[in-house]
């Protein structure tokens, strides 16, 4: 079911003072923060504490990709943050032993999802790694989702382009993350595959990953409530 408010913001950004601005700034309109790689890298527990403290729930990207005894005591540490993430997530091409020892190691303290196709990867793109040719970047992130989901997790990220099959094809209760969204004008900047934020929703998105389109506006607060604004015109 979508969220109360889908929007997720990307603070993607190494400076711990921004980000802590921007939590704070964007409370009253957004419904999670998004720390990456970029922020967590950067300052570590203390700076992913710093932004959490601001009250709004964290979905904690970090996209683990390793063994599975590496992910899953990389997860167990992930698990001691205070406050614990309300989103984590991993590949879904690290495979199902993966898959599974991170669910055993989040053991359902946090939404576990995995990441099936980068939304910056287009069909030569994942030609090019050794993906099957025969099959679109659609049927490819659904045979993800499907691993993802027989392996315990509780959704995945996907491309707003590659939501329908998963929506027609796992329950309604798996749970979709979806980045690549822009609103209508933006520039799309390294991003190949995306939508707006009302047509996603529309094609059954549950949160909406939202970055420069928001952080980078004069205004983010303003950004984000003209955007949650749309989708309630929707």
């Amino acid at each position: 079911m979508t969220a109360k408010n889908p929007i997720c913001v990307a603070l993607d950004t190494p400076d711990i003072a921004r980000a802590a601005s921007l939590a704070r700034a964007l409370k009253p309109h957004v419904g999670y923060l998004k720390v990456g790689m970029e922020f967590f890298y950067a300052h570590g527990a203390k700076g992913y504490e710093t932004v959490a403290a601001e009250g709004l729930p964290i979905f904690l990207d970090l996209k683990l990709h390793d063994i599975p005894n590496t992910v899953g005591q990389a997860m167990q540490a992930l698990m001691r943050l205070t406050p614990c993430p309300a989103i984590v997530n991993i590949h879904a091409s690290g495979g199902a032993d993966m898959m599974k020892a991170a669910a055993e190691a989040v053991d359902g303290r946090a939404r576990l999802i995995a990441v099936t196709l980068l939304t910056s990867l287009s069909k030569a793109d994942i030609d090019a790694v050794g993906f099957d040719p025969a099959l679109d970047t659609a049927s490819h992130a659904l045979r993800l989702a499907k691993l993802t989901q027989s392996c315990g997790l509780d959704g995945v990220v996907c491309s707003p382009h590659d939501l329908a099959g998963i929506r027609q094809n796992l329950p309604r209760g798996f749970l979709t993350i979806v980045p690549g969204i822009r609103p209508e004008g933006s520039n799309v900047q390294d991003q190949k595959r995306i939508a707006t934020p009302s047509a996603a929703i529309a094609a059954g998105a549950d949160i909406l990953v939202i970055g420069r389109a928001i952080t980078g506006a004069d205004d983010p607060a303003q950004a984000a409530s003209t955007i949650r604004a749309g989708l309630h015109a929707g």
